[in-house]
């Protein structure tokens, strides 16, 4: 009698107007920060930090990427200079999408369903960690065999048929790493997902896990 009553009365402040979709949003995220702060250490550091993890694969794609481009176009000089920005922009780029895309909205109750999350991680481990630091490494090793003339480079008429051909071995040898990629984003976003639904049974006595769920 009791808890029909609470229920009852809990559903009336839900539908009131004083109680608009931006308060109810603002209520949802306090509850899941303080369920947040509930959790064991362990799963407060895999969704506080599980975003460095795939920008840290990241950065090795585009350290990988960037040693294969530079042996086609047979460049020796500036290995630090061309290291240094394939490893710091992939590892940023993934791990601030990834954080953004999957952990934020696991935190604040956005994102409450499996599959989207899982297919958010494979694509961001995918196509931010492994086909941008690719791509990224193109222009960056263009500009050193054009700089120290390490291999001869066509005309513009010439220039997309030939970064074609030079990028399809490189797109080859890197497959590997862009599955590996995807799968671990998978892997991680399935885990965070995981810890967000033991969340939700830290709620208190008199809250409503679906309601958190909306």
């Amino acid at each position: 009698m009791n808890t029909s009553l609470k229920m009852e009365r809990r559903e009336l402040e839900l539908n009131s107007p004083q109680e608009s979709p931006s308060l109810r949003h603002i209520t949802r995220k306090e509850v899941l920060l303080k369920m947040f702060a509930r959790l064991p250490e362990a799963d407060q550091k895999l969704l506080e930090h599980g975003s460095y993890f795939i920008g840290i694969n990241g950065g090795f794609c585009g350290l990988i990427a960037n040693s294969f481009f530079r042996r086609i176009l047979n460049v020796t000089e500036a290995r630090f200079a061309s290291s240094l920005p394939m490893a710091v922009l992939p590892f940023l780029t993934t791990a601030a999408v990834y954080h953004a895309a999957v952990t934020v909205p696991l935190l604040s109750g956005d994102l409450t369903c499996a599959t989207c999350a899982m297919v958010r991680g494979g694509l961001i481990g995918s196509v931010i960690g492994g086909l941008y630091p690719i791509f990224l490494a193109i222009p960056i090793n263009a500009g050193l065999a054009a700089r120290y003339s390490s291999a001869p480079l066509p005309g513009k008429e010439n220039m997309l048929h030939f970064w074609i051909k030079v990028s399809k071995p490189v797109f080859k040898k890197m497959s590997y790493a862009i599955l590996l990629q995807a799968a671990f984003g998978i892997y991680l976003s399935s885990r965070e997902y995981g810890i967000f639904m033991k969340m939700l049974q830290l709620t208190e006595p008199n809250s409503n896990p679906e309601e958190l769920k909306d």
